[in-house]
């Protein structure tokens, strides 16, 4: 993106902000808010309009995601989750898991009634003509009226990266809707993601980092656009899209309740809600390799081209969930809301074998030809009862209980059961809060962890269930902002991509402890953030993890001339050392080896965040300890973090 475009971008959200500004003088109305849907039974969860002026620079590195994050380095790109606690189960199509922090999902997509149009318009850049990155964001939603709204997101993200090959280039946008009548709601959504990634397979030699005077006759000076990669022809890309409907009807009476001694108002009251909840998940990867040395020195196994790679997977779920629920309130004696489901799924799987004119078999000249049974279209017809039992009123005493089981299709035998429960503690004048959580996942391996072909991987695998039992709790204590979160976790039969990046199933279990501690200090306008992760495998072969994760961030806050807030500071993410996970570009996935280590490592950042009115805009300089504590800043084997660079931002909310 040349400079004009962006001149052109800033020009506009900053005439949007002063225009939005004078409208904000307009009379106050009915505050906004926002909130997600919970699946399936459609019900309302809070949820917050991102227009906090703290940390918003830390959109633009990918560290946000996670305060131990193994990246192939540009933003847009692959990662992997470090933080044990923090990291979803594998999902039915792999390919996506690596780029989920960069997509929505069904747990985070947002609906707002806002009584007037809103449009949250955010704009982030940096670097220079090589390595420029650049993200343009845009909510937008607006209400038909008090019951119905509409809305729409778009983002996109491009960056060239530090390094050569590296590109991003992630276009996601969506719409969505919202009815909430006094007996029938409605929420939908449709978004469609479209993510393209170079792979450059990282760097050739780490000494191009750690003493590039050795690779080059004394000479330490070295840009990072002049390191060479392993891979320079070759990209991935996924494609999908994600549908939901969630119809509600509810059944109640009316009651009256009079204001004064004249004027009765009627509020009706729900009893029973009727659900269906239909979605449809869509997803397609590709991988692309034109250059046949490349296809030589950096795979292998070459099943079906050994000069070049067209890997091609698609993968679609059309899910409907009936259920009926009784809902909590509607009397003293309904301390509970009860609901019961029933889920029909048909899944569908497209393989690379189905473009070798049309066969169902390998080629016989394979070689090896280790599984012609491999089939290149499979559909499954799946079919889960499940119910949940909730508390969501009261100041004392909440939860909230579901479960779970398979009982048609490879998915007969699966059970999930999670529960979470929260109380309240009188203590010194405030409230602590007191939080136990846990889950019981007995689960079908994927398919595609079970068969899988492309040119450089096949698999056929007969993997049995995992199992996966979790109990935690938490403590928050507001008086002194203090969160302690401790939680241990069985996994067993745990699926794991091992040395040779093939899927394997461990025969035994794996034990993980995890303590997190998160502490805010203030003294006047200095302020100090700290979360701290302890965590510890029985098996590090298998899941290995760092053992300490830090993110601290110490800042001023304070205002200027009474109108311009700023937020003044340094941040730093540190995890230790440990036998890193490592990528693959082909299938998009993280697989163990234990010839590297990587960690014990500080990437720090100097930054200047500021609020005017309705604009947060930030100025910051990432890395800046590079050269400083060490040379040795590699996130996985071969693949550097992100160099020293200038960065801005800006964001506009035009909620009126």
């Amino acid at each position: 993106m040349n400079i004009t475009r962006k001149a052109i971008y800033i020009s506009m959200i900053c005439m949007g902000a002063a225009i939005g500004t004078t409208i904000a003088k307009s009379p106050v109305l009915a505050p906004s808010y926002a909130w997600t849907v919970n699946q399936p039974t459609g019900a309302q969860v809070p949820a917050p309009i991102d227009t906090l002026m703290l940390d918003y620079y830390r959109h633009s590195i990918p560290s946000e995601v996670s305060d131990a994050y193994a990246t192939t380095g540009n933003l847009g790109a692959e990662g992997y989750n470090l933080i044990f606690f923090n990291r979803p189960l594998q999902s039915e199509f792999f390919f996506k898991d690596a780029l989920a922090a960069w997509m929505p999902s069904v747990s985070s997509e947002k609906f707002y009634n806002t009584r007037v149009p809103m449009t949250l318009l955010s704009y982030n850049f940096g670097g220079g003509r090589d390595n420029a990155q650049d993200r343009l964001q845009t909510v937008f939603s607006g209400n038909i009226n008090p019951r119905a709204q509409v809305g729409v997101i778009a983002d996109y993200l491009y960056s060239k990266g530090s390094y050569n090959y590296q590109n991003t280039k992630d276009l996601t946008w969506g719409l969505n809707g919202s009815y909430l009548g006094e007996k029938y709601e409605f929420q939908g959504y449709f978004y469609h993601y479209n993510l393209l990634n170079k792979e450059n397979g990282g760097i050739t030699d780490e000494l191009y980092i750690t003493d590039p005077a050795q690779l080059q006759g004394g000479n330490a000076s070295i840009t990072a656009k002049t390191i060479p990669t392993n891979l320079t022809a070759s990209h991935s890309k996924i494609v999908g899209e994600h549908f939901m409907m969630n119809h509600r009807y509810k059944l109640g009476f009316h009651e009256t309740e009079m204001i004064d001694d004249t004027t009765e108002v009627k509020h009706f009251i729900p009893v029973t809600t009727f659900f269906w909840n239909s979605t449809y998940d869509g997803g397609k990867h590709l991988f692309r390799n034109t250059s046949a040395s490349e296809e030589m020195s950096f795979w292998k196994n070459h099943y079906l081209s050994a000069t070049e790679t067209d890997d091609r997977t698609n993968y679609w779920a059309f899910t409907n969930t009936v259920g009926v629920s009784l809902l909590e309130g509607f009397n003293k004696y309904a301390k509970a809301g009860l609901s019961a489901y029933a889920k029909y799924q048909i899944r569908h799987y497209n393989q690379t074998i189905d473009s070798i004119s049309g066969m169902a078999e390998l080629p016989a000249n394979l070689t090896p030809n280790p599984f012609p049974e491999i089939a290149p279209k499979v559909t499954q017809s799946l079919l889960w009862v499940g119910a949940e039992l909730s508390k969501t009123q009261g100041s004392i005493l909440r939860y909230n209980v579901s479960a779970e089981f398979g009982m048609v299709g490879d998915v007969v035998g699966d059970v999930s059961v999670k529960g979470r429960v929260d109380t309240r503690i009188p203590l010194f004048g405030d409230t602590v809060n007191l939080t136990g959580y846990g889950h019981f996942i007995n689960r079908e391996a994927p398919y595609l962890m079970n068969n899988y072909v492309s040119n450089h991987f096949i698999w056929h695998n007969d993997f049995g269930k995992t199992r996966n039992l979790r109990l935690g709790g938490n403590l928050y204590i507001p008086f002194s902002k203090t969160l302690i979160d401790v939680g241990v976790e069985n996994a067993q039969n745990h699926i794991y991509f091992n040395n040779d990046c093939l899927p394997t199933q461990h025969s035994g279990s794996v034990q993980i402890f995890s303590a997190r501690l998160e502490q805010k200090l203030r003294a006047g306008i200095l302020n100090w953030n700290n979360r701290i992760t302890y965590q510890t495998t029985s098996d590090e072969s298998v899941i290995p993890l760092p053992k300490l994760a830090v993110y601290s961030n110490l800042y001023l806050l304070f205002k200027v001339a009474g109108v311009l807030d700023v937020q003044f500071g340094v941040d730093c993410d540190y995890y230790t050392r440990y036998k890193s996970v490592q990528y693959q570009p082909s299938t998009m996935t993280f697989y163990n080896q234990t010839a590297q280590l990587c960690g014990n490592y500080p990437f720090m950042n100097l930054y200047a965040n500021m609020k005017l009115s309705k604009a947060r805009f930030y100025v910051m300089m990432t890395h800046i300890n590079q050269g400083m504590t060490g040379s040795n800043y590699f996130s996985m084997p071969n693949y550097p973090l992100n160099p020293r660079r200038l960065q801005f931002g800006i964001s506009v909310d035009f909620a009126n």
